[in-house]
């Protein structure tokens, strides 16, 4: 498929843009100002539009291809504000440090981490051992898990330092000043942002 069919700039201008987006810490002027050093005028709005369209198709791309993982899953959430209001970013990641997925809810509570967690053993498969902090909404979702897909009792383990990993793990997300205006918009961004992050993590191991 074609995904920069009628567009007015060649695809590699979009790519880099995007890509340095999603990767580094840089707000959509930054982006503008780096393409125009290069003799390239675009936009911060164009460049804006571009994250939204082709992230989501980036996240969908990985997900496809990401089948596989460790049967060892940490799982934490984070916060983000958007339109001046906090709402909850889930992520897992595996054994290894790669990313499982990620999550965006309003709500923090049993409803969203059950659903999460859910969908991570569709894509993934039952995994042996679940890591989390001690957060009262997480444990009811888990317990619920562990009911539903027949999960051994002592595959849950709450420890705050067994957890540092997946903490540590969230700085990607914490540098970022970006204020988001959406749900929409956040969702679409953190898609790309993760993907990008998820890839760098796994060549950088291999």
């Amino acid at each position: 498929m074609n995904y920069f069919r009628y567009k007015q700039f060649n695809k590699d201008v979009i790519t880099v843009a995007v890509g340095y987006y999603l990767r580094y810490a840089l707000s959509y002027r930054d982006i503008s100002e780096i393409l125009r050093e290069r003799g390239v005028n675009v936009h911060h709005s164009t460049v804006y539009r571009w994250v939204q369209e082709y992230a989501p198709i980036l996240y969908q791309i990985w997900k496809k291809k990401h089948k596989k993982a460790y049967y060892k899953w940490r799982i934490d959430e984070t916060y983000i504000k958007i339109k001046g209001k906090w709402s909850y970013l889930y992520r897992a990641i595996d054994a290894e440090g790669h990313t499982l997925d990620i999550w965006l809810r309003k709500q923090r509570d049993n409803h969203s981490a059950y659903a999460f967690i859910k969908r991570l053993i569709k894509q993934f498969g039952k995994p042996q051992k679940v890591i989390t902090d001690q957060a009262p909404s997480t444990k009811v979702a888990i317990a619920k898990v562990i009911k539903a897909f027949k999960l051994k009792p002592d595959c849950h383990c709450t420890s705050k330092y067994l957890n540092n990993l997946i903490e540590q793990d969230h700085r990607h997300i914490k540098v970022r000043k970006t204020r988001y205006q959406s749900i929409n918009t956040a969702k679409n961004t953190l898609k790309g942002i993760e993907c990008i992050y998820a890839l760098y993590k796994k060549n950088r191991r291999s």
